[in-house]
């Protein structure tokens, strides 16, 4: 974790040194969902955001550096800290609420993006003067997400990352694929105000600790047991619907805890401030540089050259 943060310090820094108005700097914040083994209505597992549960909506607040490459492409740093949660007590699937599964995770996300400008409108409202500008673009890149599932059990929220409940070790961090579509409006040049959607295709189907099946019993320790079947919970459910839930080759050979045949996504809805950093370009001459040359001249009169975007 800590060494997503130090990347994402040190691109910050790289990218600083070509600040001439081509560089802006912010912080981003909105809402967060998921989309994996937990959620839905009364269907099996879906793309996409007809399974996500809008209750379990939560937070996302982040930081980013983005640097103009191009005239239409810019390339974006961005570290995100959200939540994401979902609970099968909220689902009206049979199976999914007899599973009775549910967990929390707080994901430290870093991302690097390639922003291609679709649409551009230099002066909206035709002042000339203090222009507001408009730009809508699309992106895509790749990422790598910290990932730390957790479940509220006796008052707790326990890691369920450690009691391996389904017999395997996974990692914790995991690289994802970052798409989506955002815009903002810059005033003043300097004072930019956007809004995003990212959708992150991860490769991992373990954000909420749900995969394939059960694991055995005698390789879990009583805690990773109470929490890798929790169906035994539920008292009123039917017995012999119950048998369904649980590692029991016998009563349950399918042993099927969750989709296998789908990975786990998540997104945020963000709206940014970020302001335009103001370095002088290479085409200023220096005011140093006088009538006799070299450093130590005496000084001469500057020339500026007007930046063209």
């Amino acid at each position: 974790m800590k060494n997503i943060i130090a990347i994402f310090i040190l691109i910050c820094l790289t990218l600083s040194v070509f600040a001439q108005r081509r560089v802006d700097f912010g912080i981003a914040v909105g809402v967060s969902n998921y989309l994996g083994d937990i959620g839905g209505k009364e269907k099996t597992r879906r793309d996409f955001i007809s399974d996500i549960k809008m209750s379990k909506t939560r937070w996302n607040a982040g930081g980013f550096v983005r640097f103009r490459w191009m005239p239409r492409i810019s390339l974006k740093a961005s570290l995100d800290y959200l939540r994401i949660e979902g609970d099968d007590k909220l689902s009206s699937n049979p199976a999914r609420n007899a599973r009775n599964l549910s967990f929390r995770n707080d994901l430290i996300d870093l991302g690097a993006t390639s922003e291609f400008f679709f649409f551009e409108d230099n002066d909206i409202y035709n002042t000339y003067f203090n222009a507001t500008s408009f730009r809508a673009y699309v992106f895509g890149g790749v990422g790598c997400v910290y990932s730390n599932p957790k479940a509220l059990y006796n008052g707790s929220w326990v890691k369920l990352r450690p009691l391996q409940t389904e017999g395997v070790k996974y990692k914790a961090f995991v690289l994802n694929v970052p798409v989506g579509l955002g815009f903002y409006f810059t005033y003043r040049k300097k004072h930019r105000l956007g809004f995003e959607y990212n959708f992150r295709t991860t490769f991992t189907d373990y954000l909420d600790d749900i995969h394939a099946g059960w694991a055995d019993p005698s390789t879990l320790t009583p805690t990773g047991l109470a929490l890798s079947n929790r169906t035994v919970e539920l008292t009123e459910l039917d017995p012999a619907y119950a048998k369904n839930f649980g590692y029991n080759p016998v009563e349950n050979p399918t042993n099927l805890r969750g989709n296998n045949k789908h990975r786990d996504s998540y997104m945020t809805l963000n709206i940014s401030y970020s302001y335009v950093l103001r370095g002088k370009p290479s085409f200023y001459k220096g005011y140093y540089k006088g009538t006799n040359g070299g450093f130590f001249g005496k000084p001469g009169k500057s020339r500026k050259v007007r930046a063209k975007f």
